[in-house]
């Protein structure tokens, strides 16, 4: 019975291997000379002035809700449309309803503002 599960240890031994094995290569084989210029912080060539853990204002909440709508409509627009002629009408309607939500959405961004930066 445990045999059968081998190939899945080897799967997941050469997967940890593959992800961890380049790495432990660079760290043992790079160069490691550090001082104080290459530790200090870098952002945009000088010295952080806030903090990394501001607050964010809303906006870009929502224009990240406004680029998953449409992530997610040329990812299903894509498959959908090689197939259209296999999934027929049924297919059309329900690409039609989700269309219909994906709208939805974009109007609720745009009532919000999210599209306005000022």
């Amino acid at each position: 019975m445990l045999e059968n599960y081998l190939p899945v240890l080897v799967f997941i031994v050469l997967g940890i291997l593959f992800g961890v094995g380049p790495i432990l290569v660079g760290y043992l084989l790079g160069p490691q000379k550090p001082d104080a210029e290459k530790n200090s912080p870098y952002e945009c060539g000088f010295e952080a002035f806030e903090d990394a853990r501001m607050k964010f204002d809303v906006r870009f909440y929502l224009v990240a809700i406004l680029f998953i709508i449409f992530d997610l409509e040329i990812a299903f627009l894509f498959p959908w449309a090689i197939v259209l002629e296999e999934v027929g009408t049924f297919g059309l309607l329900a690409m039609a309803a989700f269309l219909s939500l994906l709208v939805i959405g974009f109007i609720y961004e745009w009532k919000k503002g999210a599209l306005e930066w000022e």
